[in-house]
Order: C-alpha cells, then sequence, then structure tokens
C-alpha cells in the first residue's frame, strides 16, 4: 500500500442523536471540540439531529421531525416579508395618471402658444379636423 494516503486524524468518533439520545462509536476524520467519556474511554462528540434510530423510514414511525423548527421558522419569515410589502405599499406614493396625450402633442403643435390649426380633412379617415385653441 502506499505511504500517506490515508488521513492521520482518523479515529474512534461518537455521534450522539439530539433526538432519542442514542449513541454511534464510529471511525471518523470530523474535527469537533466536544468530548463524551463512554466506558471509562474519552472520544470526540458529534451531535446530529437524525439517525438511523430516530428516522421514520428505520422506525417504521409516521411523525414529523423538525428539532429546529424549520417550518416554524419558515412560516415567520413569509409573514415578516408579507408585513414588510404591505408596508412598502402603503407608504408609496400613488402615481398620477398619465393625462392622454393627443394627436396635436405627439407633433409637437401644442409647443406653440395657442396655435390654431386650419380646418381641413382628414384624408385617413374623412372626418373633418377640429381646430385647437
Amino acid at each position: 500500500m502506499k505511504k500517506g494516503v490515508h488521513p492521520d486524524n482518523y479515529r474512534p468518533v461518537v455521534f450522539q442523536d439530539s433526538n432519542d439520545n442514542s449513541t454511534i462509536i464510529t471511525r471518523s476524520t470530523v474535527t469537533t471540540d466536544e468530548v463524551i467519556t463512554i466506558d471509562g474511554v474519552e472520544y470526540p462528540l458529534v451531535k446530529i439531529h437524525i439517525s438511523s434510530s430516530s428516522h421514520p423510514f428505520f422506525t417504521g414511525e409516521e411523525r414529523i421531525v423538525d428539532v429546529e423548527g424549520r417550518v416554524d421558522k419558515f412560516k415567520a419569515r413569509q409573514e415578516v416579508a408579507k408585513k414588510a410589502r404591505e408596508a412598502r405599499a402603503a407608504a408609496k406614493p400613488k402615481a398620477a395618471k398619465k393625462m392622454r396625450v393627443d394627436e396635436t402633442q405627439k407633433l409637437g403643435v401644442s409647443a406653440a402658444p395657442k396655435a390654431k390649426v386650419a380646418e381641413g380633412k382628414n384624408f385617413s379617415e374623412g372626418k373633418p379636423v377640429a381646430s385647437v385653441e
């Protein structure tokens, strides 16, 4: 076998399930600051939220495993976001409706002070053109 392939810190470690406080001793390279003593031997301790001893697939129980309150946190974030949207909508001044621009303003005729458009025929529709004052 090649030398130096395996990590140096591969050692026995205790994984403790926080749902039912069951412990599993196995070898791992995980780093942790916590320590636990089992049968007079001190092991590094890693706390986990779910393991085979508490997972519904392995236990056959149908229950919701929500250790950290993830659903509650999600609902609380959604409620806060909804209130923030409503507050922004209430604080935002409503935009004034834009006045409809008629054809003479589009052409720039209204820029001249009280320009008078000569009466004539609108050749596309055959209707008389009204004067603008």
